[in-house]
């Protein structure tokens, strides 16, 4: 399923992507928003791999809130003013949906997001029996990584940035999502909708962050806060 959100600050329009979320059955819809500002809050607390943006929003308007966002979900633009719409790909997004949307019209985007997530999940990673290193694609190279070498997985939009304890990070065209079901469980672990952490690496931790080399801090998120409370509790004298 593709975790989606809906941001429109007209009730009507709103009301009809969310009703075309709720048909389209390769779509989960997380939360629909009546502004950038209310969306925030929701990228904070969810993991979310696709957006419907409308671009025409007051306070933030959908083309600027998508230019704040550090990692940003895949994003689906959509406006009644046709000429946003080679802007609209300057931040690579999927598609570009002209009001009024037919769900038909509506479905050729979301078909298309679905045919993205699909070639991004393709089996890019290979995992031994023994579960203990991995191979990962990267600039047409598989490379052996060791489980216990890395540290940290960052999520930079398509790509994932593999932190290592002995060499320079490694970076591969795949998501965190796919990389994380094949990980053991064990040793890593999703602390926030951009980071996973090898658990053996994880030595200091301050004001819900944990810190890497003294000067990378990683936030832990709302949402997976009880899940890392659990294995400090585990661990804890």
């Amino acid at each position: 399923m593709i975790r989606c959100i809906a941001i429109d600050d007209e009730p009507l329009a709103l009301k009809q992507i969310e009703s075309y979320i709720d048909k389209t059955p390769f779509l989960e819809k997380i939360a629909v928003c009546d502004s950038a500002l209310n969306a925030l809050t929701v990228l904070k607390e969810e993991d979310v791999d696709l957006m419907f943006v409308d671009i025409n929003m007051p306070d933030l308007n959908g083309m600027d809130f998508v230019k704040t966002l550090e990692n940003p979900p895949r994003i689906i633009f959509t406006t009644a003013y046709s000429e946003y719409a080679v802007e609209g790909f300057k931040v690579d997004a999927l598609d570009y949906l002209l009001k009024p949307i037919s769900y038909s019209d509506f479905l050729k985007s979301a078909n298309k997001a679905k045919a993205y997530f699909e070639m991004t999940s393709k089996k890019e990673v290979k995992v031994t029996e023994d579960s203990n290193f991995l191979f990962i694609k990267s600039e047409y190279k598989h490379i052996r990584i060791n489980f216990d070498d890395i540290k940290y997985i960052e999520s930079k939009s398509e790509y994932v940035r593999i932190h290592l304890v002995s060499s320079k990070p490694i970076m591969s065209l795949i998501s965190l999502k796919t990389l994380e079901e094949k990980l053991p469980g064990n040793k890593f672990m999703r602390i926030h909708r951009s980071y996973i952490v090898n658990l053996e690496k994880v030595t200091i931790i301050e004001r819900n962050r944990i810190v890497f080399d003294g000067d990378t801090y990683i936030p832990i998120g709302e949402q997976y806060k009880n899940q890392f409370q659990e294995f400090l509790n585990k661990n804890f004298l």
